[in-house]
């Protein structure tokens, strides 16, 4: 497996961007991965599936990407509107400049409620997109998981606090706010749910398991739990299962 970085420029914005591939950079098929909240484009499980995508198919590439303000982007305050705008530029460049004619969504935590606040406005880009533990609720799961002492009321006086776990990310009111307003939980799913799965662990300490089953139950869409699993699903067992049903669920041809 080959990997090369690439940077999108475009509109006023610098995406920082990994390719995987195994032969060729151009490929027809293509799975976006979008990481968790405090991620980064040099992910270790973007890497793990990667791998092992690309072992069993030669015509796919698999391209991961920093959001904004996460790794190092150049941004210095995170908005849900650039993050739409990340999507529309990276989806626009894997089509055109690596000529993806099927391109498949993954994505995990936060970066799952990114794809599914995007596919709930702009409709499903994917021909089939995966979510590990995906942050249904998002507001709730940065209040309650994420945010630790007294770091949201010092937000809601209109401070700006470094908030996250191994890496810190400015988190501003504005966000938050938009985190409350955008709760994808209220959204309808159902014209897409066909092509959606949601794998989640039964010991996620960050995103409450039963918030995502719930939310796929109401959506009618395929979930599956992982017993024992947590959030990151550090145990590599349980990574080779989810990689196992998203790779079977996509069904590269």
């Amino acid at each position: 497996m080959n990997f090369k970085y690439f940077e999108i420029n475009a509109e006023g914005h610098n995406i920082r961007c990994k390719l995987y591939y195994k032969d060729t950079v151009n490929a027809e098929n293509a799975v976006l991965f979008g990481t968790g909240f405090a991620g980064h484009k040099d992910n270790n499980a973007a890497h793990g599936f990667a791998e092992k995508l690309l072992s069993k198919h030669k015509n796919a590439i698999v391209v991961t990407f920093n959001w904004p303000s996460h790794g190092d982007d150049v941004k210095k305050k995170l908005a849900l509107d650039d993050c739409t705008t990340y999507l529309d530029l990276i989806i626009d460049t894997i089509r055109q400049k690596y000529g993806a004619s099927k391109l498949y969504g993954y994505a995990t935590s936060f970066g799952g409620y990114l794809f599914l606040k995007y596919i709930s406005e702009h409709g499903n880009p994917f021909v089939k997109a995966a979510f590990r533990c995906p942050a249904v609720d998002m507001h709730d799961v940065m209040t309650q998981s994420i945010m630790k002492n007294d770091e949201y009321d010092r937000i809601q006086k209109g401070k700006d606090v470094m908030v996250g776990f191994d890496r810190k990310i400015l988190v501003t009111r504005d966000l938050m706010d938009s985190l409350k307003d955008n709760d994808i939980r209220e959204r309808d799913f159902l014209d897409y749910a066909e092509d959606l799965l949601i794998l989640h662990g039964t010991k996620d300490e960050v995103v409450p398991f039963e918030s995502a089953r719930e939310f796929a139950d109401n959506n009618i869409i395929e979930f599956i739990p992982v017993e024992g699993a947590d959030h990151r699903f550090q145990n590599p067992l349980h990574m080779n299962l989810a990689n196992k049903y998203v790779m079977e669920f996509f069904n590269l041809q």
